[in-house]
């Protein structure tokens, strides 16, 4: 049984970097948003049932902070609608009360009115 989305997508109106902290390569860019999971596009494909430790490269002036760290699953992964590139989606597993204040303000000042 697959399970149900529960909140909203959001697209930023930034391509945000996502990078896994523990190696320090760049996962991808971030193409949609919720409190509870993620979207990025890559040029590699991302591993399935794997956690990272995330670290989100924020847009300067917004936030006194320059990047926040959680934890994320991978959960799918698809070819994009550029098959050069990758679509993989996460769960957000693990994420401190501050850090999900970031998400929100991200969300509410950067997201699209769709």
């Amino acid at each position: 049984m697959t399970k149900q989305r529960v909140l909203k997508r959001h697209h930023l109106i930034y391509y945000l970097e996502v990078h896994d902290l523990e190696s320090g390569n760049l996962l991808g860019h971030l193409v949609d948003i919720t409190t509870r999971g993620i979207k990025l596009v890559s040029k590699e494909k991302i591993p399935l049932n794997r956690t990272y430790v995330l670290k989100l490269k924020l847009p300067a002036g917004y936030f006194k902070e320059n990047e926040i760290h959680f934890e994320g699953k991978t959960l799918w992964s698809s070819n994009d609608v550029n098959p050069d590139f990758f679509d993989t989606g996460f769960e957000v597993t693990s994420l401190s009360l501050e850090e999900r204040k970031i998400l929100r303000k991200l969300i509410e000042q950067l997201g699209f009115n769709d």
